[in-house]
C-alpha cells in the first residue's frame, strides 16, 4: 500500500485558490478513478474534482467555505501501490457554473417527552387550549384520558391551562456563506461600492401589448412556450439600443475602457434554489419572439437545475430582471458589473387612468432601471427608457427596424 497525495489543480484564468463548496467523500471512503470527490468554486465558476486514482481516502484538506491554494494538498489516498506518492495536479473537470451549497449544520432543538393520548383526547385538549405537556395523565404509564382533560378544564386537575399554539421559540441557526451565495454577496457588494447607480422608474401602459400577447399565445402550437412580456421587452430593447449604444456596453476597469457591443447579449436574471444567477441569451437582436421565449425557458431551467455551462453564465452586455407576479410597484436593481445598465420589470396590473380626458381601465407596468452614472448620463438613461416605453405602448413598432 502507498500514500497518494492529490493537490488542488490549476483551474485556469489566473486562479490562485479555490473555495471548497462540498465534499462528496469522507475519510475512510473507497473511491474509484474519475469518481467526483469534491466541488470547488473559483471567482468564475464551480468545478467538479474527479479522483485521480482508485483507493481509500485517508485525509482531506478544508471544510466547506475554506479557501485552498492551487498546488496545496487537497486530498490523500491509500492506494494498492504503483502510484507516485505525490501527483501533479491535473486539470479539473468543468461543471455547471453554480453548484448547490452544502447544507448548513442543523439547528439545535429541544427534545420533548412523548405525550401519550388518544386522537380524541388530543382534539379535546386542542379545542380547550390546553397544552398536553402540562397535564398529568392518570392512565397506565401516564396516559392522558378525556377525564384528565375535563379535570384540567374545571381547574381540579394537576395542570396549567395556556394557549397550545403559543409555544416560545428558542435557539438560533447559523448558515455559512459559501459557494454561490458567497459569490453573489461578493459581487453585489462590489457593484454597490464601486458603481454610482442612477435609478430611473417609468410607468408603461401595456394594454395593447397584453392584447397582442394573448392573441399570439392563442395561435401557438402544442408544446410551444407561451409568450410572457420578456420576449417583447427584449426585442424592443435590441431595437432601442441601436440609438443608445452607450447602454449596451461593459467597463474594462483594468484598461479604463468602455467596450460598446454591436450584438446584444442579454443577461436574464433568474432566481434559483441556490440564489440569483444570470444566464446569457446571446444575439437577442437576431432572434424571433418564439425563439426568444424558447431560449429563455431553456436557460432558466439550466440555471435552476445547475446545468448551465460557464459560457452560458458569462458575457452579457446588458441585463433584464423581473420579479414576475411579485414585481411590486418599483425596485432598484443592482447593476450586473461590468455592464453599465440593467432594466427591471415590475408587475403589470389593471388600474383606472385618464385617457383622452376620461377614466379608463388600462394595464399598467413600471420599468425600474439602473445605470452606471460614470458612463451613462441621466438624460441618456431617461431617453432610452422613454424610447423603450414608446415601443411597448405601441407594440407594432417593436418589429420595425429603425
Amino acid at each position: 500500500m502507498s500514500r497518494y497525495v492529490f493537490k488542488m489543480p490549476d483551474l485556469g484564468e489566473g486562479t490562485v485558490s479555490a473555495e471548497v463548496v462540498e465534499w462528496k467523500v469522507k475519510v475512510g471512503d473507497s473511491v474509484t478513478e474519475d469518481q467526483i470527490i469534491a466541488e470547488v468554486m473559483t471567482d468564475k465558476a464551480a468545478v467538479e474534482i474527479p479522483a485521480p486514482v482508485s483507493g481509500r481516502v485517508v485525509a482531506i484538506t478544508g471544510q466547506p467555505g475554506d479557501m485552498v491554494a492551487v498546488g496545496s494538498e487537497l486530498i490523500a489516498f491509500e492506494t494498492a501501490g504503483g502510484a507516485p506518492a505525490t501527483a501533479p495536479a491535473p486539470a479539473a473537470a468543468a461543471a455547471p457554473a453554480a453548484s448547490t451549497p452544502s447544507a448548513p449544520a442543523p439547528a439545535t432543538v429541544t427534545l420533548a417527552t412523548r405525550v401519550m393520548a388518544s386522537p380524541a383526547t388530543r382534539r379535546k385538549a386542542y379545542v380547550a387550549g390546553i397544552d398536553l405537556a402540562t397535564v398529568s395523565g392518570s392512565g397506565a404509564g401516564g396516559r392522558i384520558s378525556a377525564q384528565d382533560i375535563e379535570a384540567a378544564i374545571n381547574g381540579t386537575g394537576d395542570t396549567v391551562i395556556r394557549p397550545a399554539l403559543r409555544a416560545l421559540r428558542e435557539g438560533t441557526e447559523e448558515i455559512k456563506v459559501i459557494g454561490v451565495r458567497r459569490l453573489i454577496a461578493q459581487r453585489m457588494s462590489e457593484a454597490k461600492r464601486n458603481i454610482p447607480h442612477f435609478a430611473y422608474v417609468e410607468e408603461v401602459d401595456v394594454t395593447e401589448l397584453e392584447a397582442l400577447r394573448q392573441y399570439l399565445n392563442s395561435r401557438l402550437g402544442k408544446g410551444a412556450p407561451s409568450l410572457t412580456y420578456l420576449p417583447f421587452l427584449v426585442t424592443a430593447l435590441t431595437r432601442v439600443l441601436v440609438q443608445f449604444p452607450q447602454c449596451n456596453a461593459v467597463y474594462d476597469a483594468e484598461r479604463n475602457v468602455i467596450v460598446r457591443h454591436h450584438a446584444v447579449h442579454v443577461g436574464i436574471a433568474t432566481q434559483t434554489p441556490d440564489g440569483l444567477k444570470v444566464p446569457v441569451l446571446r444575439n437577442a437582436e437576431a432572434r424571433s419572439l418564439p425563439e426568444l421565449a424558447q431560449e429563455m425557458r431553456r436557460l432558466a431551467e439550466a440555471a435552476r437545475n445547475n446545468k448551465a455551462t460557464r459560457e452560458e453564465l458569462t458575457g452579457s452586455t446588458i441585463t433584464v430582471t423581473s420579479l414576475g407576479r411579485l414585481g411590486g410597484i418599483a425596485s432598484t436593481p443592482v447593476i450586473n458589473a461590468p455592464e453599465v445598465a440593467i432594466v427591471g420589470v415590475n408587475k403589470a396590473v389593471d388600474r383606472p387612468v385618464v385617457v383622452n380626458g376620461a377614466i379608463a381601465i388600462r394595464r399598467i407596468m413600471n420599468l425600474s432601471s439602473s445605470f452606471d452614472h460614470r458612463f451613462v448620463d441621466g438624460f441618456d438613461a431617461a431617453a432610452m427608457i422613454q424610447a423603450l416605453k414608446e415601443r411597448l405602448e405601441h407594440p407594432a413598432i417593436i418589429f420595425i427596424q429603425d
